[in-house]
């Protein structure tokens, strides 16, 4: 069973979404909240495995509410799902920053929504990955851009092998696992390997802040793809 937490402010939106899922086999639904500090108390309490995230909400916002649940959060954190009313939202990608696992537009039919509950729940830490590197490329250059002297830098990439860094970049650009493997000619387990190392090299809690790191660093740049 994939026990999920359902974050909204809007009822009947919350009360939709908890409906569905209620109602679909393999699914649990633990809880459900109406602010991003009420979701913060479910999780702890209620240790979901996968968090649908409104991200635009009164008081706390799903940003905030992302980073206290993964930062307090046992092992293994629950992965979060964000839902957005459009893609490139740069409310999103402060989401995927903070260690959202990825994100779905509110405008998703049923199946979508159930499938994308059960991939992230199944460990497929970022799905519609076109469309997140698409969001991210977006805000990325403005973020950098944008840094000032009390900006936090992006993580060091020294720490990775050549290896490493050839992966990340590839996840930056949209590959899932399985393409890297033949692009790289190495088992998707191997790829999987790199990928879990680096994210504990650089602190990360998800692929798609993996991606945001590519970017934020300089390592793939938006349009141009990898340096």
């Amino acid at each position: 069973m994939t026990r999920v937490l359902v974050v909204d402010d809007q009822f009947l939106i919350r009360a939709g979404l908890v409906g569905l899922l209620r109602a679909a086999p393999g699914v649990e639904v633990v809880g459900e909240a109406g602010d991003g500090a009420e979701a913060v108390e479910l999780a702890a309490v209620t240790r979901p495995d996968v968090i649908l995230m409104d991200i635009r909400m009164p008081g706390m916002s799903g940003i905030v509410a992302t980073e206290k649940i993964l930062a307090e959060a046992p092992e293994p954190p629950p992965r979060v799902l964000v839902l957005t009313t459009f893609d490139l939202d740069e409310y999103v990608y402060g989401a995927l920053r903070a260690g959202a696992s990825g994100f779905l537009l509110k405008d998703s039919g049923p199946e979508r929504l159930l499938a994308a509950v059960a991939a992230v729940g199944g460990g497929d830490a970022l799905f519609a990955p076109s469309v997140t590197c698409r969001l991210v490329e977006a805000f990325a250059r403005q973020a950098r851009s944008g840094a000032g002297e009390s900006a936090e830098p992006p993580p060091d990439l020294r720490a990775l092998t050549l290896r490493e860094v050839e992966v990340l970049k590839l996840i930056a650009t949209g590959l899932s696992n399985a393409d890297i493997a033949d692009r790289l000619y190495i088992s998707e387990a191997t790829v999987k390997t790199h990928l879990n190392r680096t994210m504990t090299k650089l602190d990360l809690d998800s692929r798609a802040q993996a991606v945001v790191v590519a970017y934020e660093s300089g390592l793939v740049t938006p349009g141009g793809g990898g340096r």
